[in-house]
């Protein structure tokens, strides 16, 4: 059975490392010491414990309650005040994400260059370009 290691386990969670190890410490996901000292994951647990974590049971009670499947936590870059309409624009890794809304929500989220801010989003379709 393959195993993962702690930094890999971050990757597959969409967490940190220092998440993923933090869980593991607390025993909220078992792990094992290889031979070389360092810690894994059992694929097996690490399946479980991701269905755990996408039903909301890691423990985050700060969540938001949505039906868009793919957020993109960030970083806001800069923000387009219109009269009515406005542009924010979210760094999250290497993705830049742009939305349009209206000013008003802007305003009622008080989205500011520098702060925290996750992007969602939720399509019908999905467009696939070659490179």
């Amino acid at each position: 059975m393959q195993s993962y290691t702690i930094g890999q386990a971050a990757r597959l969670l969409g967490v940190s490392p220092d998440t993923a190890r933090r869980w593991a410490d607390a025993g909220r996901v078992a792990t094992h010491r290889e031979e070389g000292g360092r810690r894994l994951i059992d694929g097996r647990d690490l399946a479980a414990f991701s269905v755990e974590v996408a039903q909301g049971g890691a423990g985050d009670d700060d969540a938001s309650y949505t039906s868009a499947r793919n957020a993109f936590p960030g970083i806001v870059t800069a923000v387009k005040l219109g009269d009515v309409a406005a542009q924010v624009e979210i760094q999250a890794g290497p993705h830049r994400l742009v939305s349009l809304l209206t000013r008003e929500a802007v305003e009622e989220l008080g989205l500011e260059v520098g702060m925290q801010a996750t992007a969602r989003v939720k399509s019908t379709s999905v467009h696939i370009d070659r490179t």
